[in-house]
């Protein structure tokens, strides 16, 4: 070994502290930077001396070289973002479920001084005034108006039903494009990571970039990352190019054909399949271009959430708002006609329908009814007309008493054997279970992903402790490596300068 090795070993030395240094200030720098894995460098020694050979010199052994750096490596752990993409999906889901019944929940305002309730109890009292003074103009002007005020809250909660919904398809439509441009910047990132690793490099920067949109996917999609070798030549520890695919919500492929969002074509370079959105009235259909297979409800997800709402929660509620209208107006005014109330002139009439119920509507689904219905402008103009009498004598009220039981009387409507009060008592008793089932799921993934979170950031996170830490290392392993070169310096000069008489 020559006797100036000892300077090229001290060189060696300050170019691996020195890179351990700058990747220390690389992570400091990027403390706070979401989504970024802390990096730290490989050391490994070089080759020994002397290789073997026939021409080895015969020494008592090997003897070091120094130090080289291997690679510059991201701290991840590939099994927490296996488990914090899955809580993650399961949040998005129930997060955006949780949203929607909470938005309907308002909507409702049960129990409150607004609601529909309170404006059926506030009829109902108005109905039991006028059976004590059925000759009271006032007392039935106000049953005409409490009766109006019923079918405009049924017209508001259908009508804003209706406008939430159109906010979920923007939503549904906003998703899909988002889904596509993360899938787009998925695979550009794809593209360099495959130009760069075959050069022996590891770009981390670009995996940590990778893996946020990845994480974002994740949030509205339940989704299965792979990993392939993006050349022969890569190192071993390189990522490669990311394929990923859609899968159910226990994680399973889709049946009966895998379908992939990002994958590797023939050729061995990544391409990917956007998804594809068709909205005919309460049917979402999302495909996934290349495949047959519709997946708009294959796995969980933000998208999953907010296609069930449009196209399950907010539809059933409606169809029931419209069954409890429909059957409300048709049962009242069957009940309002077996009595008799005066006209203008104060004859007895046989009560007329009180609520104007648009015809042609299909009695098994009255679609649109709760947004339809009005009290008759008839009712409206001339009170007397309200059939509060049983016996065509204008001081009778037994009928106005009459109409005040129809709504508990479960006989009078086709309610699923429930009165019209009953009906919905259940309806909002539903709607409670199921938003607080949505809000529990909802804490409780939130969490598990934090969880996740907590124990991923306990592996890739900057710690300023230990990089400070590092950094009084590898400066004094700089320090060390440069005080070796003055060592050797000073040793060869003793050999140059102070050996021999040959040049003095």
């Amino acid at each position: 070994m020559s006797s100036f090795h000892g300077l090229e070993m001290a060189k060696q030395a300050l170019f691996a502290q020195q890179a351990a240094l700058y990747t220390t200030g690389h992570n400091i720098a990027n403390a706070n930077t979401e989504g970024y894995s802390r990096q730290r460098v490989n050391f490994k020694t070089m080759s020994p001396y002397p290789a073997p050979g026939r021409n080895r010199p015969e020494i008592p052994g090997q003897m070091g070289t120094g130090v080289q750096v291997g690679t510059v490596e991201r701290i991840r752990n590939q099994f927490l973002d296996y488990q914090f993409r899955t809580e993650n999906s399961k949040s998005g889901y129930w997060d955006t479920k949780a949203d929607a019944l909470s938005r309907m929940e308002e909507l409702l305002n049960e129990p409150s001084d607004s609601g529909l309730s309170k404006t059926m109890s506030e009829f109902w009292d108005s109905l039991q005034e006028l059976s004590a003074n059925p000759t009271n103009s006032g007392a039935r002007s106000v049953v005409a108006n409490r009766a109006l005020a019923v079918t405009e809250t049924f017209n508001h909660l259908s009508k804003s039903l209706n406008a939430i919904r159109t906010d979920l398809e923007n939503q549904i439509g906003t998703t899909v494009d988002q889904v596509n441009s993360l899938l787009r910047q998925i695979n550009r990132i794809n593209e360099q990571v495959q130009q760069v690793e075959p050069h022996g490099y590891l770009p981390n920067d670009l995996y940590d970039k990778r893996d946020l949109l990845i994480d974002e996917l994740s949030q509205i999609m339940n989704i299965n990352v792979t990993y392939t070798d993006s050349s022969n030549s890569s190192l071993d520890i390189g990522q490669g190019i990311a394929s990923i695919e859609l899968v159910d919500v226990e994680g399973k492929s889709l049946k009966p054909d895998s379908v992939f969002l990002i994958e590797r074509n023939n050729a061995g370079h990544p391409v990917i399949n956007e998804l594809d959105l068709n909205i005919d009235g309460d049917n979402v259909v999302v495909t996934v271009e290349g495949y047959s297979a519709n997946v708009s409800m294959a796995s969980i997800g933000s998208l999953s959430g907010l296609i069930e709402s449009y196209s399950e929660i907010y539809p059933k509620m409606l169809e029931q708002l419209d069954k409890l209208a429909y059957e409300f107006a048709k049962g009242f005014n069957e009940e309002h006609a077996k009595g008799y109330g005066f006209d203008s002139d104060g004859n007895p009439v046989r009560g007329q329908d009180f609520f104007d119920i648009p015809e042609g509507m299909d009695t098994d689904n009255p679609v649109g009814a709760a947004g339809l219905i009005t009290v008759k402008q008839d009712i409206l103009n001339h009170p007397n007309l309200i059939a509060a009498s049983i016996d065509e004598t204008s001081g009778n009220g037994d009928h106005a008493q009459a109409l005040a039981d129809f709504f508990s009387d479960s006989t009078l409507v086709d309610l699923d054997g429930k009165s019209v009060n009953s009906y919905f008592e259940s309806i909002i008793g539903k709607l409670g279970v199921d938003a607080q089932e949505a809000n529990r799921n909802a804490d409780n993934t939130s969490v598990l992903r934090s969880q996740v979170v907590e124990q991923r950031m306990s592996v890739s996170a900057v710690s300023l402790d230990e990089e400070m830490t590092n950094m009084i290392k590898f400066q004094h392993a700089y320090n060390a490596a440069a005080r070796s070169m003055t060592t050797i310096d000073e040793m060869l000069d003793r050999i140059i300068n102070g050996m021999g008489l040959v040049g003095r």
